[in-house]
């Protein structure tokens, strides 16, 4: 009788002793929207990694608004969630919320899109001037390095509009036949690349290729072009969701360049766990990125 209940301070004791299991542990996330393919392919990879993981994980979904993100950063600094992990609609307007973080002790990770200020552990993203370059070099050499180009360009503020949008502008400097005759914001909306592309056409006759920040984007602006009966045009988008590579299949899209969402939703979720467990970890984690043509 005696060795059971020192059996049993024993286990009590060691129990006390070890470290916060991984399952206590919940991790926030607030995703710029979840109405685009991308981002819910990114929710959806950090579900599973938080699955694997054995943490729990709370979405929120900014739906494009800055000021609902930041209402849901200061929900997740409310119930002193472990760690943040936030996929900004705004860089800058971002920040504040951030610095609210820092000062609760909340590490926090970016995703996709960067912060313009605040502590970052770690940005888990894409290197999107590299694919902005890569486009711009793609749709200037298969134009034969010449003519007029449109950039359709995302939501102004966007770590990802600046960041693809001086790769594209810098790659295709390079060629002095290629001018860029409209560059103009379609805030990764469908929708707008259909609308904003409709008057673009009506205003430019000659129209060579077309960027897009994005694939919703492109595939507007595609859409925009078979009802203005305007062929002849070659696309490039970014992404590489499943309706772009679709496009791609079927010779509507010339190229796309290929993000991994779900990985990077999952990366940030192995990471945040790992910091949480005393991992050191860079200021940035690049994930690959290639181009996507039909060939």
């Amino acid at each position: 009788m005696m060795f059971r209940k020192l059996l049993a301070v024993f286990v009590v004791v060691l129990l006390t002793a070890l470290p916060a299991a991984a399952a206590e542990k919940t991790l926030g996330l607030v995703i710029s929207t979840l109405n685009n393919p991308f981002f819910v392919s990114l929710k959806q990879g950090a579900e599973g990694a938080a699955g694997t993981a054995g943490v729990k994980l709370v979405v929120l979904d900014a739906q494009d608004d800055s000021a609902k993100m930041t209402a849901a950063m200061e929900d997740l600094i409310q119930k002193k969630v472990d760690a943040i992990l936030v996929n900004p609609t705004d860089s800058d307007a971002v920040t504040p919320s951030i610095l609210k973080a820092n000062e609760a002790g909340i590490p926090v990770f970016t995703i996709d899109r960067g912060a313009s200020g605040g502590k970052v552990v770690c940005h888990i993203a894409s290197d999107n001037e590299a694919g902005g370059k890569m486009a711009g070099e793609f749709l200037a050499k298969t134009l034969g390095e010449k003519g007029n180009v449109v950039e359709l360009v995302g939501i102004p503020g966007t770590s990802a509009a600046r960041d693809r949008g001086k790769g594209f502008n810098d790659a295709v400097a390079a060629f002095p036949g290629i001018k860029i005759v409209a560059a103009q914001a379609a805030d990764f909306s469908r929708d707008k690349g259909l609308k904003v592309f409709e008057n673009i056409l009506q205003a430019q006759p000659d129209i060579a290729g077309v960027f897009a920040h994005n694939d919703e984007m492109i595939l507007g602006a595609i859409a925009a072009a078979e009802a203005a009966g305007r062929k002849g045009i070659v696309f490039v988008g970014f992404d590489a969701v499943d309706d772009a590579v679709a496009a791609v299949k079927d010779g509507k899209l010339a190229a796309t360049v290929a993000q991994q969402p779900a990985l990077m939703g999952a990366m940030g979720v192995e990471k945040a766990v790992a910091f949480l467990g005393g991992e050191t970890l860079p200021e940035f984690i690049p994930v690959p990125l290639q181009l996507v043509v039909k060939e």
